[in-house]
């Protein structure tokens, strides 16, 4: 069976409800999605599954231990995150919670399309399960023109791990990928794991860690992989990036020169910003027609209605607010 994934808690409330609209939309009602718990913070989220006959909410406990287990042996292994974490204040782990993404390869779909919650689907994805038919793992963005934000650079280990072509071309954002249940067996992960703790957990970057461990995991699994953004024409392809400020929207799709959008990435906005446009905050970031009208698909009437000055996302901070700020009466 093929089914979509995706990672949410409550706190990312609003862009579920609109990448599930989206999905809906795009793909159709009898698609299946399994939603995978970033933690226990789940309580709204919950209810809005409950209302979707095609959603469920994961729930196998033994499953995510098994993940969360692994994940914590690798970042034990890591020479220095444990301790650069402490020194920004985070938990033992960072975002530990990102990594649940990981329960989908024993998860309930044979195969599956993983999206973010911070993504709207903008095209069907027949192509992309198709392509599964020759490859293990299916990605398309253009991560890989960014080694930085995968792996730690600076390791010496990197170069003799992988190859100089694979660190140019086989580098993939974690937030849309498709791939198989059981890719990665017990067995795989014990040999993963096993190398990671030999000394190759140091060039992992601990600042993206569900993307740099999923990265290390493909490539060095030697599983088969395929990037559309590679392999397309350049007349063919679209970028996937909120970043990207010319795509054209039409009947609520993005398009790119003409070509339309697999999904869109409203990637390094936070989720309090959706939160507080729902709340009736008259805040503008790009693309934010499509996301209200994914998340009031079904409830238009509920769609809020400004009627303050629009604001931009990254406007920088009234006198006021910089004044408050300074005497400590705002945190």
């Amino acid at each position: 069976m093929d089914g979509i994934c995706t990672l949410a808690n409550d706190r990312v409330y609003d862009q579920l409800i609109a990448l599930l609209n989206s999905i809906e939309a795009i793909q159709g009602a009898e698609m299946p999605v399994c939603v995978y718990p970033y933690d226990n913070n789940t309580e709204q989220i919950a209810a809005e599954i409950a209302r979707r006959p095609n959603v469920q909410l994961y729930d196998n406990r033994d499953s995510m231990q098994q993940w969360d287990r692994f994940v914590g042996n690798i970042w034990d292994a890591h020479p220095t995150a444990c301790e650069h974490w402490q020194k920004i204040g985070s938990d033992k782990y960072h975002r530990v919670g990102t990594h649940r993404r990981y329960c989908a390869f024993d998860g309930p779909f044979d195969r599956f399309v993983y999206m973010d919650a911070d993504t709207l689907l903008m095209s069907p994805l027949e192509q992309v399960f198709a392509q599964l038919n020759q490859s293990d793992w299916v990605v398309y963005d253009f991560q890989y023109q960014d080694l930085s934000h995968v792996y730690d650079i600076k390791s010496p280990k990197l170069t003799k791990l992988f190859t100089t072509k694979q660190l140019q071309t086989e580098i993939f954002c974690s937030g849309f990928y498709a791939s198989k249940k059981d890719i990665f067996n017990a067995q795989m992960r014990e040999w993963l794991l096993e190398n990671l703790q030999q000394g190759e957990a140091e060039v992992l970057y601990d600042m993206a860690p569900d993307q740099t461990i999923l990265n290390y995991m493909v490539m060095r699994s030697g599983i088969s992989n395929y990037n559309f953004a590679q392999k397309l024409l350049e007349s063919e392809s679209t970028g996937c990036c909120v970043t990207s400020t010319h795509f054209q929207a039409k009947n609520h799709v993005l398009y790119d020169k003409g070509n339309r959008l697999t999904y869109i990435h409203y990637i390094g906005l936070s989720s309090k910003l959706f939160s507080r446009l729902c709340a009736g905050e008259n805040i503008d970031f790009p693309y934010r027609d499509i996301f209200l009208h994914y998340r009031y698909l079904h409830e238009p009437d509920k769609q809020p209605k400004f009627n303050t000055k629009l604001k931009a996302y990254n406007a920088p901070p009234s006198l006021a607010t910089r004044i408050l700020k300074k005497l400590g009466k705002l945190v």
